[in-house]
């Protein structure tokens, strides 16, 4: 059993949990000013419903009592898909998007990116430069993925120049008047101007749509996925 006695230890076990170099950098991750978080130290006080939103990892018995695991009692997978050519960053706080309609996809991956809201952050460190992460929905990359992990995504510019052919990425297109967003592999196809998609789900077949139906790209680099004891 871990415990830290008083307010100000617990908001300092934070600060070093995450990471953070110094008081000021805690409070921009709280969206707090300087002030706010010195007077909590000072006045052996913390604002609950703060932490518990933003700190989504820290347990909240500990947080009221200072007693038990800091960490919440969840298993947390972290699977990395690192290139070669990748240099890995210290630390980085990776916007989190709910995102369900392919309008919200486009926009997460494209131009409109800016006026997406991430419902969260996720600070982990040692990953790949990452842009974004959102949920994963369906079974086409199961086992490998299952609905409800976390990928982080690193955006494709240049689409057509810039596929790292066998590796996994979110696509968007628009083929026929119709939308489509997956999470497969890409292939070369055998057919000229055309780009193969597979499943790691065997029960999926291949599908293959023309390169120019592509109309956003992002490379998974990493996976999140929670395994609750409860």
């Amino acid at each position: 059993m871990k415990e830290a006695s008083g307010k100000s230890q617990i908001l300092s076990q934070i600060k070093s949990h995450y990471n953070f170099k110094n008081d000021a950098e805690f409070a921009r991750y709280l969206d707090i000013k300087p002030n706010t978080l010195s007077n909590w130290h000072s006045r052996n006080t913390i604002d609950y419903e703060l932490i518990v939103t933003k700190c989504v990892d820290i347990d909240a018995n500990w947080l009221l009592t200072g007693q038990g695991e800091m960490l919440k009692s969840e298993g947390q997978e972290v699977s990395v898909r690192k290139l070669r050519t990748d240099l890995l960053m210290d630390t980085q706080n990776i916007p989190l998007y709910d995102v369900q309609a392919s309008a919200g996809v486009i926009e997460l991956l494209g131009k409109n990116r800016l006026k997406q809201v991430p419902i969260d952050y996720i600070r982990i460190p040692k990953l790949p430069k990452c842009d974004g992460a959102l949920y994963i929905t369906g079974d086409s990359m199961y086992p490998l993925l299952k609905s409800g992990d976390i990928v982080m995504y690193k955006e494709i510019k240049d689409i057509a120049h810039n596929i790292i052919w066998g590796e996994m990425y979110l696509t968007y297109l628009e083929h026929n008047g119709d939308e489509f967003f997956f999470t497969k592999y890409l292939q070369r196809s055998e057919k000229e101007g055309y780009v193969r998609f597979v499943s790691q789900n065997q029960h999926h077949q291949s599908i293959e749509f023309p390169l120019h139906a592509i109309k956003a790209l992002a490379m998974v680099k990493a996976s999140i996925r929670i395994n609750s004891q409860l």
